[in-house]
């Protein structure tokens, strides 16, 4: 890619690594164009962030792409990912400790099935108090971060967001011992068998405690919408708990996670 190309507008589709920020994501990607093309000075940004434990597609906009980001941010997402039922964290994903648990005993599919059809079309969600939304112009994280001794920070206000489909691609639970797994995944079709094994994720050892449950999910979604949200108001429906232990997008507006690009390929990319 030549530098005028470049300066000209261009969007990378970044496949962003568990545990790195998107400011960071976009930093690595930055003194890539640095060293690729000898220039200091030029716009960069991502169209949408992406939580640090989160993986898949982040678009780095470069040049004059960078007028682009409102009309990307507002593109439609598809996202994987991990749900475990029976306990909460403060910020609803594995950034923090578990906090409380609950009973799951009860949970079936067919209940959690039931659960799922109530977070179709326009919902009302209240996103994490661990999140950059602004509450009276400062970040809710911050408020998270100073709170002390059992004080309460001021809650998000909720927002209208669209889930257009959500669905529960495996259901997973300790039955005698043994971990019995329940596909909604037809086998027998290797696209899907692909995109089934590609959300058993593998979590942290000691993070997510072996006797609890979990299910699968694949959501596509509209703009602005929280996956942990979706999580902590699935458990509190099946009268018990729940958090995000694994997420991943898949796609924005045109743009696919199968076109994206490793930090560790960027350079070569641009020589391309």
């Amino acid at each position: 890619m030549t530098l005028e190309k470049l300066l000209e507008g261009a969007v990378l589709p970044i496949d962003k690594p568990r545990q790195w920020t998107s400011f960071q994501a976009v930093n690595k990607v930055k003194a890539a164009i640095r060293n690729t093309y000898g220039i200091k000075k030029f716009k960069i940004g991502h169209a949408g962030t992406l939580d640090p434990l989160a993986t898949g597609l982040l678009l780095i906009c470069v040049g004059k792409a960078t007028k682009r980001i409102d009309e990307l941010q507002a593109g439609e997402k598809v996202y994987t990912g991990t749900m475990v039922l029976g306990a909460t964290t403060p910020c609803y994903d594995l950034e923090r400790a578990i906090d409380h648990y609950y009973p799951y005993e009860h949970i079936t599919l067919d209940l959690i099935e039931d659960a799922r059809k109530q977070f179709m079309g326009d919902i009302e969600q209240v996103p994490p108090i661990f999140s950059a939304v602004k509450i009276g112009g400062q970040r809710a994280y911050q408020y998270a971060r100073e709170a002390v001794n059992g004080e309460e920070p001021p809650s998000p206000t909720p927002k209208t967001v669209h889930i257009e489909e959500f669905e529960i691609t495996a259901f997973r639970k300790v039955e005698s011992g043994k971990w019995k797994v329940e596909s909604l995944v037809d086998t027998t079709n290797s696209s899907q068998l692909s995109t089934f094994n590609s959300q058993l994720y593998k979590h942290p050892q000691g993070v997510v405690p072996q006797h609890l449950p979990q299910i699968d999910f694949r959501i596509r979604c509209g703009k602005g919408t929280y996956i942990r949200s979706i999580a902590r108001d699935l458990g509190l429906t099946l009268n018990s708990g729940a958090f995000l232990s694994a997420l991943r997008r898949e796609k924005v507006g045109d743009y696919s996670l199968a076109d994206a690009i490793s930090l560790d390929e960027v350079g070569s990319y641009l020589k391309d």
